[in-house]
């Protein structure tokens, strides 16, 4: 397939660009790291003490400091969801950037357990090195007490070494934690793990505070490699070598005093200080705002396939269609807060809002016990007559990529499953007034395994067709339903539904060809393409955004993902 240049810019252009800059940071900062601690004078003792272990060491520990310090700022939820409703900070393409913010958390997270590995293994050297080259002229400079002392005694009697090891110990517990297989089998174990982020910022602090290396503070007065007659052989046989008559400028100069060696103030604490207190602050003010207006729980209705439709309010909540809301149930667990988006916005009519939650796992099942049990769950109670569910925190609402489905002139909307639900505001917005936003033409796909999925958002769905109708603009929704379960004849024989059951196709979507109808029929245009569903749909279309035939139509890639 023939790429499509404008269409693989304004997808990956950007994208590049940012790594290109990120990978050029670390590279400098690895170089120059070693290059410092390699010829740097005040480093000339210790590094020939410890060899290319201390500068690898050093050099890996300068690209944890930068990644620790940008992997907290993609999880500054608030921030970013500011930033997105912004129109005069932001513009399309940077919205679309901080939509990748979970990715470049991965990235970062990512490269800190690989340089974390290197920064192990070489500190390992230099505690053989410190060890086996152990002399009685500098016992400052030394972390080893003697000659040949174990290095193993050397890694548990010092604070560095220490905390090393429970830092290898969190990370390790962070990082498997974080595989899909475990975030998806066992949600929870991944949560508790993750926010053990706050255990190793801790220990990273004290880490960094032990002064295992230090450097040369008198280089003036001790010129590296100089000669002194209170010296012992091993600094003259040290001094007689070319990188000392290269740092004392030609010939060897005279000590006027001992070497003084002092640790290094922790680079670390500014690096990390200002990123670490933006996030803390970040999160007080969600913990505020989640804790401050109550949450009331006006229905809880079961719905087709381990379905849950639950309906709140809550004073001054204002979300836009498209965004999301982290969920937090006491009664459940106090400290799991499980992300689900807004199928229902409040308006000046209603000011309730909802969410649709699959039952799947430990924390959505006793959740739905919690609401369901000993109620009608196919009836709406009054609120008067309601019985008493369980209390629950709203935190959010924060921003994703479905909040610019209305700011194209045509958008493609493609839904596995449950994924529909961040459409299903969208469409509930247009349903209510299309007039006032950008759109003209919206397609709409909805991939289902299960017959009776299609019933969560008929009556919506329906009733937007028939509203278009009546507006004479029949042609401002395409829907197109996909069964993939093709296993015995089943169709939706509602009479009420009759639009929905002349929508429904049986097998999977053409990808291919329905790209090349969308591109015929809106050529010059830029289609925002909106994918939430599992990552064979997701891949497909990213490839398809990429490679599309029809030069003239730029297809821009948005998939839905929660941070």
């Amino acid at each position: 397939m023939s790429v499509a240049l404008r269409s693989w810019t304004a997808n990956e252009g950007p994208k590049h660009l940012i790594m290109m800059v990120w990978v050029a940071v670390n590279a400098y900062l690895f170089w120059s790291t070693f290059m410092l601690y390699f010829s740097g004078a005040q480093y000339y003792y210790l590094h020939k003490m410890l060899g290319l272990g201390l500068c690898i060491s050093r050099a890996s520990a300068s690209v944890l400091n930068f990644n620790c310090s940008l992997v907290l700022l993609p999880m500054c939820r608030s921030l970013l969801t500011f930033l997105r409703g912004s129109q005069r900070v932001t513009g399309r393409r940077v919205r679309r950037l901080l939509d990748k913010s979970k990715a470049f958390h991965v990235v970062c997270g990512v490269t800190i357990c690989v340089f974390s590995v290197v920064h192990v293994i070489a500190h390992l050297v230099n505690m053989v090195s410190f060890s086996v080259g152990y002399t009685e002229e500098f016992p400052a400079l030394n972390v080893a007490q003697y000659q040949g002392q174990d290095p193993r005694i050397l890694i548990i009697s010092t604070v560095p070494g220490v905390t090393g090891v429970l830092l290898v110990l969190v990370l390790f517990l962070m990082f498997t934690a974080s595989s899909y297989c475990i975030r998806v089998s066992s949600y929870e174990i991944f949560w508790y793990t993750h926010n053990l982020f706050i255990m190793f910022y801790i220990i990273l602090m004290v880490h960094v505070a032990g002064g295992a290396l230090k450097y040369q503070s008198n280089v003036e007065t001790h010129p590296p490699g100089c000669t002194h007659n209170n010296l012992t052989s091993w600094t003259n046989h040290r001094a007689a070598g070319e990188k000392g008559a290269e740092f004392s400028g030609g010939p060897q100069k005279v000590c006027q005093e001992q070497a003084r060696f002092q640790p290094h103030f922790p680079q670390t604490w500014l690096w990390v200080s200002a990123p670490l207190c933006l996030y803390c602050a970040e999160r007080l003010y969600r913990f505020i705002r989640s804790s401050a207006a109550p949450v009331t729980i006006v229905s809880a209705i079961s719905q087709p396939c381990d379905v849950v439709e639950l309906r709140m309010l809550k004073r001054g909540f204002k979300p836009r269609p498209g965004q999301y809301i982290l969920l937090n149930c006491p009664s459940v667990s106090s400290f799991e807060n499980h992300p689900f988006t807004l199928t229902t916005c409040p308006t000046g009519k209603n000011e309730t809002f909802g969410i649709h939650l699959r039952v799947l796992g430990d924390w959505t099942s006793r959740f739905s016990q919690l609401l369901l049990q000993q109620s009608n769950s196919s009836e709406i109670l009054p609120m008067m007559q309601q019985r008493r569910y369980p209390t629950v925190h709203v935190d959010g609402p924060f921003g994703s990529p479905s909040e610019d489905v209305f700011n194209y002139e045509v958008s493609l909307c493609v839904a596995g499953g449950i994924g529909v639900t961040p459409f299903a505001c969208v469409l509930q917005a247009l349903f209510d007034d299309w007039r006032q936003y950008k759109l003209r033409r919206l397609y709409f796909i909805w991939v289902c395994k299960d017959l009776q999925s299609f019933y969560w958002f008929a009556d919506l769905l329906c009733g937007l067709h028939e509203r278009l109708w009546r507006d004479n603009r029949p042609d401002y929704l395409n829907v197109q339903l996909y069964l993939s379960n093709t296993q015995g004849l089943q169709s939706i024989s509602e009479e009420r539904y009759r639009f929905l059951s002349s929508r429904l196709r049986i097998g999977r979507p053409k990808w291919k060809l329905l790209f090349q109808e969308i591109g015929r029929a809106n050529q010059l245009k830029r289609v925002g393409v909106f994918c939430c569903g599992p990552k064979g749909i997701s891949k497909t279309l990213h490839n398809l955004c990429n490679s599309n035939p029809h030069s003239g139509t730029a297809f821009e890639y948005n998939k839905e993902s929660f941070s």
